[in-house]
């Protein structure tokens, strides 16, 4: 069954911000930046940060969502190792 639209685009996104975020802050761990440039990245890096987060609770709390539709709060944590 493919997956819907809006669910791959929030994959990619996540997927694209995280790239860039890693590249980010290669480019910082370089030292070769100006203290503008720092500033700039790390506003952006921040900014990356939040997008992905904010795709990881998404994904978290559909997952809940999948495990106890009538009462995701309650769902427990998926533990391959238990029957």
């Amino acid at each position: 069954m493919p997956k819907p639209a809006a669910e791959t685009s929030q994959v990619a996104d996540f997927e694209k911000s995280l790239d860039e975020l890693e590249q980010l802050v290669g480019r910082m761990e370089q030292g070769d930046l100006s203290l503008d440039e720092s500033l700039q990245s790390f506003e952006r890096g921040i900014a990356l940060y939040r997008n992905c987060q904010g795709a990881l609770d998404q994904a978290k709390l559909r997952v809940s969502q999948l495990l106890d539709p009538a009462a995701p709060e309650n769902a427990q944590p998926f533990d391959p190792d238990v029957p």
